[in-house]
């Protein structure tokens, strides 16, 4: 367990590992953490930067050590099991304990069936699905040890509506795999303290993945809400006491909303609250 120096709605000494997060919402939920103190780990693949996509590994824990925070960063692959298990047993070797796992790292492609290659089908279940498996399940001797431990799960809430399915398949199957992890742990360890639950916005979120999309990618990101809503979400959940707080499918409005916000316009990046991108799986 590591300590807690700050108040019950503060990160400060937590220790938070994470997958991906060198840019974009896994980033930002990162920065927000890191203004409390807490510390990052973070497993992601980014060693060397993206052609197209900015951030890589070591810039996140210079942007996470810039706002306050304390970062390790691990050049890893979620989808190596000897990467994983090595990531636990570093952040608990560095850092004292685990009290927060961010299954952040995620793989999307849209194609329908006829389209989507098994190449495509099987590295989105082993990021999505299977990652999120088992950074959650390697973590759980430290997660149990923490006084106030979480899973947090960057997934959709589980809507049977076949036109999700029936639209993108793969991925589907993929995310939805991810929250069946939420919603298993979440029984599993409901006796042991550790909260596990879900997150996932209302609208689309302006990243460099959104911007970098074919076509359509910088009239979404103006449909969009900035990654900080995200971040904000994430912190209310991740302070709130594990044993009072568990097995959720959240929104970020959601979330927000039970802290008080009622005005989400300064999420927005341009476009009118009726003129925002919902997301899917919604």
């Amino acid at each position: 367990m590591t300590e807690n120096t700050a108040s019950p709605r503060s990160l400060a000494g937590r220790t938070i590992l994470m997958s991906g997060g060198s840019r974009g919402i896994g980033l930002a939920i990162a920065l927000r953490a890191a203004a409390d103190g807490a510390n990052i780990v973070m497993l992601a693949k980014t060693a060397e930067p993206h052609p197209k996509l900015p951030g890589t590994v070591y810039t996140a824990a210079e942007d996470i050590e810039a706002a306050g925070g304390k970062a390790l960063p691990i050049i890893g692959d979620v989808r190596r099991d000897e990467d994983v298990a090595g990531a636990v047993e570093q952040a608990v070797g560095h850092f004292g304990g685990i009290d927060i796992v961010l299954n952040n790292a995620s793989a999307i492609d849209l194609r329908g069936t006829d389209d989507v290659t098994m190449k495509s089908y099987d590295l989105m279940q082993d990021i999505n699905a299977r990652g999120t498996f088992m950074l959650s399940k390697f973590s759980l001797p430290a997660l149990r040890r923490s006084s106030n431990g979480h899973i947090l799960t960057l997934s959709p809430p589980l809507n049977l509506d076949p036109r999700w399915a029936g639209g993108q398949l793969a991925y589907t199957m993929a995310k939805y795999g991810m929250s069946l992890t939420t919603l298993g742990l979440a029984e599993e360890l409901k006796e042991d303290g550790v909260a596990v639950n879900s997150l996932w916005p209302c609208t689309a979120i302006d990243t460099a993945a959104i911007r970098n999309l074919p076509v359509l990618g910088e009239q979404v990101a103006k449909a969009s809400r900035s990654p900080q809503i995200m971040a904000d979400a994430a912190h209310a959940i991740l302070t709130r006491p594990s044993r009072q707080s568990t097995g959720q499918f959240f929104t970020d409005e959601q979330v927000l909303r039970e802290e008080g916000v009622t005005d989400f316009t300064k999420y927005s990046m341009g476009a009118p609250e009726e003129q925002l991108a919902p997301d899917f799986f919604l």
